[in-house]
């Protein structure tokens, strides 16, 4: 009888479809890049993006999946009100479009749901696919006596409940309550064109 043999397996960056990190200013660009590509130019008029508008993303809980050096996958979380209830909206999820067969999508879901959870967060909202976030918990009942301010389909308006009833009762308009960001301050060139037009 032979004796078995242990072999030693060592990991390249190959082996690893995916990491999932904190986003980095150094994203922004590949970012807003993805967005465009997934969800098209006209999305700064979707109703979500009312919400996230001039706003910080919760802290800690805008991640970025990375593959080789590159953006595979980007989801942020934002604080809201779900109607009086402190929440969290979920938003944008996107994944390129040559990673989607690795589980990106999901990857990302999960680990922002654990990481909510580990800060304390108690619900989450969500406009999206219904049957896609139902693996995570996401219903429709959760949000049903919810709405946004603009124009959705109500059946895609989703909570999930990291703390049981923690969306119990919760009614009315979600709205934005997230930190503001601060305003560019004018570079030295537009200061002088200022002070040109005010003199």
């Amino acid at each position: 009888m032979t004796a078995a043999r242990k072999t030693a397996v060592a990991l390249t960056p190959d082996a690893a479809p995916f990491v999932i990190r904190a986003e980095r200013a150094s994203d922004a660009v590949a970012r807003e890049t993805l967005l465009d590509a997934c969800f098209g130019a006209n999305r700064h008029l979707r109703t979500c993006q009312r919400l996230r508008d001039g706003r910080a993303p919760a802290e800690g809980l805008a991640l970025s999946a990375m593959r080789q050096g590159r953006l595979a996958g980007t989801v942020r979380l934002w604080h809201v009100s779900a109607g009086g209830i402190p929440a969290l909206m979920l938003g944008p999820l996107a994944v390129e479009n040559s990673f989607r067969k690795l589980g990106v999508g999901v990857a990302l879901v999960e680990h922002a749901l654990a990481a909510a959870k580990a800060r304390g967060h108690r619900a989450i909202i969500l406009l999206g696919d219904a049957p896609y976030y139902a693996r995570f918990g996401f219903s429709a009942a959760k949000a049903g006596e919810l709405s946004l301010p603009g124009p959705f389909e109500h059946d895609r308006l989703l909570g999930l409940e990291l703390c049981e009833g923690a969306l119990g009762g919760a009614s009315g308009i979600i709205v934005a309550t997230g930190a503001l960001l601060p305003k560019p301050k004018p570079s030295r060139a537009g200061k002088a064109q200022l002070v040109q037009h005010v003199a």
